[in-house]
């Protein structure tokens, strides 16, 4: 599934072909993906002017003059084309500019999602309205998540993976900040001390900025908008590599809980 670098890196690159340029027309292929696509998408889209671009938890939102917002989940396999040479059959969404620029919200397995939401009631709307702060956000602190952890003694990785605690975080990149942080997923999450939290908050920023820069990271069917892959895999220190070396001598294994794979070093993660 696209996590939070996947949908920044997808917002990123979708800027420079809609922010300030008008929608000519907007062409639903289907009438829905996981649940039924607005009934008046294109009627409010085509003509407004897209103003803003920006992203909450896994989320993609586009802003436009007419003071609505599209949002949009990517699900397990979409992905964004961008000035696609041939319509694929699982272009499920088709949006041209007013600048001759062409985009196709592509998705195989139809797991993502498409909602028409007046900017101005966002926040309330259900599925933000319990978000945690967002990770690369200030409202990320140790004090917040000592606060948000105390007395409990559930594991810091399901913690972490919580949108309530923390918006956005999803299971590879909590895995390689917990290693990068020293921190063993299973620990409960009460019994860390805030110079540890601080020092994970680091890490949660670090590996996500990261994964930004390298264009997300790319498993199953992610690519970004101009078709070119992400490469942070390639940078994955415990995700992915159990039975190898850790680079600090020790074995990293695997265990699974919640039908989610966790990657860890024993010998560094305490």
């Amino acid at each position: 599934m696209p996590e939070l670098p996947e949908v920044e890196t997808t917002v990123r690159g979708l800027e420079p072909v809609l922010l300030g340029h008008r929608i000519a027309r907007v062409t639903p292929r289907r009438a829905d993906l996981r649940r039924a696509m607005p009934a008046d998408l294109g009627q409010r889209l085509t003509g407004a002017t897209v103003t803003r671009l920006h992203r909450r938890a896994k989320y993609g939102l586009i802003d436009t003059d007419r003071g609505d917002t599209l949002v949009f989940h990517l699900g397990m396999s979409g992905r964004w084309r961008v000035d696609p040479a041939d319509l694929l059959p699982h272009d499920h969404l088709l949006i041209d500019t007013d600048a001759g620029r062409h985009l196709a919200l592509n998705d195989p397995r139809r797991f993502g999602s498409l909602d028409l939401m007046a900017t101005a009631v966002l926040d309330d709307w259900a599925p933000f309205r319990a978000l945690g702060p967002e990770p690369l956000g200030p409202e990320l602190t140790g004090a917040y998540l000592e606060a948000a952890f105390e007395g409990r003694i559930a594991p810091v990785k399901a913690l972490l993976l919580d949108q309530r605690v923390v918006a956005g975080l999803g299971n590879i990149y909590v895995c390689e900040a917990l290693f990068e942080a020293g921190i063993r997923p299973s620990r409960p999450a009460g019994q860390i001390a805030r110079k540890r939290l601080d020092r994970l908050v680091e890490t949660i920023r670090a590996v996500l900025l990261s994964a930004i820069d390298a264009g997300g990271s790319t498993l199953r069917d992610y690519a970004r908008p101009d078709g070119e892959l992400g490469y942070f895999s390639k940078q994955f220190k415990v995700y992915g590599r159990e039975g190898e070396p850790c680079a600090c001598g020790g074995t990293v294994r695997r265990y699974t809980e919640g039908g989610r794979s966790t990657f860890w070093c024993p010998a560094c993660q305490r």
